[in-house]
């Protein structure tokens, strides 16, 4: 069994820290990233510079990473400007998010349901007059699925009729967001079967998840088990989305790498290497603080990554 973990370090870690960490240090980040077998990054954001300058070098990094080969670009995109950036710079993958509390939408992209709908069906339109073979994968993600520190309870047949919309305007697949860290593994489980049951297995591959309250690992095992094979994480766990209070960071790719590993499920991504990839990016995050247990513990005595072959060699 196999699980792409896609690192949105670079777009969703960066965006929430105070520090602009330069252009350099990103490239090398992502090479590292590239070297320790990680074989998705989201690298940035298409937004103005003024409002995340954080992320001002995204289509510089964008143009980078694209020559790595093998390597899958993803950018978020918060309306058709920026995906036209996003496919001008060449980005392999774009997200348009959509939140599902049109309290934290208007919060986060200043725009209501319509307002995003009608971005996504622009971009459609965009990705429909490029080649084919030169067309983005194009997703939307559904943020605050699973509840809102703005809003409260988001309800299930909501979070169904938006994806339906995002689908109908052009996007290829939706995604699951937990932004604000409100999912538990039930509802999680839930929810990918009520989309999976509208608009079939297709639709929905992938989920972003939030440690919020401790349960981002368990709620990753908990999508697996549904069937989920895209796993969006965070090296040292750092991020979370600052326009929706008390929403800490992402899930530790360190750890959530480990998880796999050690159930047999293959990640393709080298434990040891990726460590060194994290005491890179502390030295040059400075005094940002860094997550996860598994770095820190060290891999067990005799463990055998699924990566790693009998023989010591990867696969």
């Amino acid at each position: 069994m196999e699980v792409l973990i896609s690192e949105v370090g670079p777009r969703d870690g960066l965006q929430s820290i105070a520090q602009i960490l330069p252009t350099e240090a990103k490239k090398k980040w992502i090479s590292m990233a590239w070297e320790a077998g990680v074989r998705e990054i989201e690298v940035g954001s298409f937004v103005p510079a003024k409002l995340l300058p954080q992320l001002a070098d995204t289509a510089e990094i964008v143009r980078y990473a694209t020559q790595i080969e093998g390597l899958t670009i993803a950018a978020l995109v918060p309306n058709a400007r920026g995906a036209a950036d996003a496919i001008a710079a060449g980005a392999h993958k774009i997200t348009l998010p959509l939140s599902c509390s049109e309290t934290h939408s208007l919060a986060n992209l200043r725009r209501t349901h319509a307002q995003v709908i009608e971005e996504a069906r622009r971009i459609g339109e965009l990705i429909r007059e490029l080649p084919e073979g030169e067309r983005p994968h194009f997703e939307g993600s559904l943020s605050t699925a699973f509840g809102c520190t703005l809003e409260g309870e988001v309800p299930q047949a909501k979070v169904l009729e938006l994806a339906e919309a995002l689908l109908e305007a052009g996007c290829d697949e939706v995604g699951l967001a937990d932004t604000t860290g409100y999912a538990d593994p039930r509802s999680v489980q839930t929810m990918i079967r009520a989309l999976w049951s509208a608009f079939g297995k297709g639709a929905l591959t992938g989920i972003h998840l939030h440690n919020t309250r401790g349960l981002g690992i368990a709620n990753a095992f908990a999508a697996f088990e549904a069937g989920l094979t895209t796993f969006d994480s965070s090296l040292g766990g750092i991020g979370g989305c600052p326009f929706a209070p008390g929403a800490s960071g992402n899930i530790v790719t360190e750890d959530l790498v480990f998880m796999f590993e050690a159930m047999g499920v293959k990640t393709g991504i080298d434990l040891e290497a990726l460590f060194a990839v994290r005491e890179y990016l502390q030295g040059v995050i400075g005094d940002e603080p860094l997550y996860g247990f598994a770095p820190l513990a060290g891999l067990p005595l005799g463990f055998t990554p699924a990566t790693i072959d009998r023989t010591g060699a990867t696969e």
